[in-house]
């Protein structure tokens, strides 16, 4: 509440509802920012499941908002094609976009992502393990206890960074031109961390320059299990063009990075919005592992991805047409009632925890998802050792995107230590 009477969630609620349906544009980034993008969504789920926006700051493109027809689109690479780019915003210059193996289709696609996923898989994740735990016990017990720090900043990025430098085989100390790379290469231009496009080409220069000596390092060294190494190596990538290496590294750093750190924080701004559930984790830390689930869907670090439709497709009785955008919307189909009870709850003892859209599916599902549980179950585990309670003590600071449903800080306190 404002001012003790207004309401400005209901203000939101009351101006979405009152424009007419047609006009309905959840793709702007302030509304994600403020944290007022919910009612479009609900309004769309109960009202037009699979919306036209005419006119955008993007040209026209479909939201689709509801778990299934998500799962429909997401599961069809034939009739939706990722080539191009997987945000509502392609990022450009003269160009075109940069060629990525998520923003593919079969079979250049597969190739590409077989090549990479060693570096993830269950045997690579187990040897891991103990080194991320060190990592999340350093980090905790270097935290201030009895002053407000930025959680954001002294957590989530580190531990995240931490990780991604490793699986890059890069220099610890240089782990945070990682953190800043990933912003950079979503941020907006004059929303606060750069100010003009042709800044963020400059800065992709020197990220591009950087990961090119790391390829042309490993290249002449023999093959091991990073993933510059495994490029560098692999047989239907290491004859790849310069700007394609660049499109999987900023690829991988984003995947990386973004999500884990984004549900890293998110976790912790749900236990204290949900302090019955923080209660209830403290209380048996058996729940930690469905505790990450939910908070993976709750959060839904990515908004959306985009597909561009291959042929004229019929869904939920609207016919969507060749060459059209479509946006599926992660984070509404999250919250759909017909599908998840009681969506807007956080609820860390679900039945089916795992029943959720952050990861995508089909042959894009996310490469790194076993991955992100890991750093937020063994953060979690360390957590619940250490400190009572974390407590946030103002709002966060989200970020000015519609595709990284983020923060840029979190405010926290440690009162005390176990």
């Amino acid at each position: 509440m404002s001012d003790g009477s207004i309401d400005p969630a209901q203000d939101v609620r009351a101006a979405v509802y009152a424009q007419p349906l047609e006009s309905l544009d959840p793709a702007q980034p302030a509304l994600f920012r403020d944290d007022a993008f919910w009612p479009y969504f609900e309004r769309l789920r109960a009202e037009d499941p699979v919306h036209y926006t005419a006119d955008s700051a993007y040209g026209p493109y479909w939201s689709i908002t509801k778990f299934e027809d998500i799962m429909a689109v997401d599961t069809n690479h034939h009739a939706f094609s990722s080539e191009g780019g997987i945000t509502i915003v392609t990022q450009v210059n003269e160009q075109g976009p940069l060629p990525m193996f998520i923003a593919m289709d079969p079979p250049r696609h597969d190739v590409q992502r077989k090549t990479v996923s060693p570096a993830v898989s269950p045997i690579n994740l187990q040897k891991l393990e103990p080194l991320i735990r060190e990592r999340a016990i350093g980090i905790l017990e270097s935290l201030p206890i009895g002053e407000e720090f930025d959680w954001v900043d002294k957590v989530s990025m580190e531990l995240t960074a931490m990780t991604l430098a490793t699986l890059f085989d890069m220099p610890q100390e240089d782990r945070r031109k990682l953190t800043y790379w990933s912003d950079v290469v979503t941020a907006v231009p004059g929303q606060g961390l750069i100010d003009t496009l042709d800044q963020k080409m400059a800065i992709f220069v020197e990220y591009h320059a950087y990961f090119t000596a790391l390829w042309n390092e490993r290249v002449n060294a023999p093959p091991s299990s990073d993933l510059i190494s495994m490029l560098a190596h692999g047989p239907d990538t290491r004859g790849m063009s310069p700007r394609e290496f660049f499109g999987n590294v900023v690829l991988l750093t984003v995947g990386g990075n973004d999500t884990t750190r984004n549900t890293i924080t998110g976790s912790v701004l749900a236990l204290n919005q949900n302090p019955d559930q923080y209660d209830k984790l403290r209380a048996d830390p058996s729940l930690i592992p469905g505790m990450v689930s939910e908070t993976i869907r709750w959060q839904t670090p990515l908004a959306h991805m985009r597909r561009i439709a291959t042929r004229d497709v019929e869904l939920g009785g609207k016919t969507i047409r060749k060459g059209d955008k479509v946006i599926m919307w992660y984070v509404s189909g999250n919250r759909d009632e017909t599908m998840i009870d009681n969506p807007n709850a956080y609820i860390i003892d679900r039945e089916r925890p795992r029943q959720h859209l952050s990861f995508g599916f089909g042959i894009h599902r996310c490469v790194g998802n076993r991955l992100a549980e890991l750093q937020l179950t063994v953060i979690w585990q360390e957590i619940l050792k250490r400190f009572p309670r974390i407590e946030v003590v103002s709002e966060p600071k989200r970020v000015y995107s519609t595709f990284v449903k983020g923060y840029e800080s979190l405010p926290v306190i440690i009162r005390e230590r176990t």
